[in-house]
């Protein structure tokens, strides 16, 4: 790498370093990962400078990190359910499932409704009968799987299995829906 270029590397570091830093932790459930994400995206940058010019830094940036953001949250599947519903803004962490539930109607948090619960609806068709009936029994109507299994004499190991399969592919499927949402 030639001096200019890591005289320019510096300078845009030192320019955009705590703002594209602030960016990051907006989007990313903690320190680390962002330190990471802000990593890869220097390193980008040093592999690009060399290789092509960059006439919008900021613009070029910013791209690149949402593009790592966005990347790393698509290797990385959350735990459950509910933490896919779950952003965190100014405020502090805040679920998805408290604005899907609040009683206040403002359009926002109506629009936000509506728009889960078509996404929820058209994700649950996708599945096969068997797991989307158990999902919607257990967790919709809060029916105990023993319950599930005297109505439909099936195993209740049966019905948990079927159970996993369905919040596996919700899981994906609300994934999308949950990064357009905070990156909007």
């Amino acid at each position: 790498m030639e001096s200019s270029s890591r005289k320019n590397i510096t300078t845009v570091i030192s320019q955009f370093g705590k703002r594209l830093m602030g960016f990051i932790r907006q989007r990313v459930n903690n320190d680390a990962d962002a330190e990471d994400i802000l990593q890869d995206v220097w390193y980008q940058l040093t592999a690009t400078v060399d290789t092509e010019p960059i006439e919008q830094v900021s613009s070029w940036l910013f791209r690149v990190a949402r593009n790592k953001i966005i990347d790393r949250y698509r290797k990385k599947k959350p735990e459950s359910l509910e933490e896919t519903l779950r952003f965190e803004n100014e405020d502090g962490e805040i679920s998805f499932k408290e604005i899907l539930l609040a009683e206040n109607n403002n359009p926002e948090t109506e629009y936000l409704r509506n728009l889960f619960w078509k996404e929820l609806q058209d994700a649950l068709d996708e599945l096969p009968a068997e797991q989307r009936n158990v999902f919607v029994w257990n967790e919709l109507e809060d029916i105990p799987f023993k319950k599930i299994a005297e109505q439909t004499g099936e195993q209740v190991n049966t019905l948990i299995s079927r159970k996993r399969y369905a919040v596996l592919h919700l899981r994906e499927r609300l994934q999308t829906l949950y990064f357009e949402i905070i990156n909007h």
